[in-house]
């Protein structure tokens, strides 16, 4: 027992030592790179824990509120896995009115949404456009219905009109990162758009064509062609339901075929676009195409099926894996529909700051604008990173959002990039085998992103 007892005392001994030395070195590599004159004009906050004890092992401007940019989709995911669960799943559900005569419907094909981020989506077998059409074209045979008299309605009265978070930059709305959601979304809302660039530098840049093709949306060429090593310094503004387009900046002379990636302006008239074409294919071409955002929903339709998406826990893979903007401000707005029956950013914010309220974290150490961090206006305590990446361990959900971090660093960090700013948040395991809970922000550094990255690097190896 006495054996026991000392070779307990010993081995927390060697944890306290550990940890000592390992608060030596951050506080060494720390001052380090605050006197690098990358640093001149930023702030910095960082906060270590050990996972397992929640000691305390190294903490700076701990209380300090920094621009986490998509750091900020550790607190998203925790909270849509804790409150909607890894199985949830969304429906889209599918319905007609009217009467079947000789295999011809007259009357309407109705689709409601409810926010599903995945129809029409690559990242699965089953959301791909084809697949979503299939399904459409079959079930309604299936059901008798051979061709169809009648327009194809959406609804999207469950969430609010509008798609974008306040606080988004305009150069970013209309690039693929800066989609926003509704409650009818396709192919992540997001088209390629084809380039054809002149040999010569200055040459004009012209549009081939959009993939998918946007849905009454014009697109405009005011790009130029740099010099071939150049590379995409193109910016697509668009704002949500428009219907003209700008390109702006260059891209490489001499491109026959060069893409660039965009936010749909009217994700909703998307989908329906796409399934009007869908039916047509199946020679049961609708009428006209139109969607409902406003007023209680009276339809008096039948239903034909309810589509359901991927399970949460593998959506919040690509979430986080892929750094999807697209799906945090998703899981906002269902946040909100779940617990108060519409999906609107400012209430899935209410409803993540009280949870985490409840768990401890101060409010004000909480603003949050959006669900991604997308928004400069966004800022969080390193202090709140740790403290939901420390609840996540504990929750029986934990592996899948532990699985759905990236890997910086041979270490699973989620990564957080916009303008001057740089971020990582999350978990390593020592050689010693000492799990950390980290948090590490920079906001307002000077020169390349890729230059602080290296430093920062050099600080958490301290972790190693």
């Amino acid at each position: 027992m006495k054996k026991l007892l000392a070779g307990t005392v010993c081995s927390l001994c060697m944890m306290v030592l550990h940890a000592q030395s390992v608060k030596t070195k951050l506080e060494t590599a720390t001052t380090a790179l605050l006197a690098d004159p990358q640093m001149k004009h930023a702030i910095m906050g960082m906060k270590l824990v050990n996972s397992e004890t929640g000691e305390l092992v190294f903490e700076l401007n701990p209380e300090t509120g920094l621009a986490p940019a998509s750091c900020q989709k550790i607190i998203t995911s925790a909270t849509a896995m804790e409150l909607l669960g890894p199985g949830f799943r969304y429906k889209t559900e599918i319905g007609y009115d009217g009467y079947l005569i000789n295999n011809k419907l007259k009357g309407n094909i109705h689709i409601t949404g409810y926010g599903d981020p995945t129809m029409g989506s690559w990242r699965y077998k089953n959301t791909r456009d084809s697949a979503i059409m299939r399904q459409l074209t079959q079930t309604l045979q299936a059901r008798g219905i051979r061709r169809l008299k009648g327009a194809l309605i959406g609804h999207t009265q469950k969430w609010e009109t509008n798609t974008v978070p306040g606080g988004w930059p305009w150069d970013d709305i209309g690039n693929y990162y800066g989609a926003g959601t509704s409650a009818l979304n396709w192919h992540e809302n997001q088209f390629d758009i084809i380039l054809n660039s002149g040999s010569q530098i200055g040459d004009s840049v012209h549009i081939v064509k959009s993939d998918p093709e946007l849905y009454q949306v014009q697109l405009v060429s005011e790009l130029t062609a740099a010099d071939k090593s150049s590379g995409d310094n193109s910016i697509v503004y668009t704002s949500p339901l428009s219907n003209r387009g700008y390109l702006r900046g260059t891209i490489p002379a001499g491109e026959q075929a060069f893409v660039v990636a965009a936010s749909m302006p009217d994700p909703p008239m998307q989908l329906l676009s796409a399934f009007a074409q869908g039916l047509a294919k199946a020679d049961m071409k609708p009428t006209s195409f139109n969607y409902i955002t406003e007023g209680v929903d009276t339809a008096n339709y039948q239903s034909l099926y309810t589509y359901l998406s991927p399970t949460l826990d593998s959506i919040n893979y690509w979430f986080m894996k892929k750094s999807i903007n697209f799906y945090g401000e998703t899981l906002l707005k269902t946040i909100a529909y779940e617990k108060t029956g519409f999906g609107s950013t400012e209430k899935g914010l209410e409803i993540v700051k009280q949870f985490w309220k409840e768990r401890g974290i101060d409010p004000t150490g909480l603003r949050m604008i959006d669900g991604s961090g997308l928004s400069p206006q966004n800022h969080i305590t390193v202090d709140a990173l740790v403290k939901v990446l420390q609840y996540a361990r504990i929750r029986p959900w934990f592996p899948y959002y532990y699985d759905a971090l990236p890997v910086y660093n041979n270490m699973k960090l989620k990564s957080g990039t916009i303008g001057a700013v740089k971020g990582f948040a999350g978990y390593h395991k020592a050689k010693d085998g000492t799990t950390y809970t980290v948090a590490l922000l920079i906001n307002n550094y000077s020169g390349s992103t890729n230059d602080i990255v290296k430093k920062m690097f050099v600080v958490l190896d301290e972790l190693k």
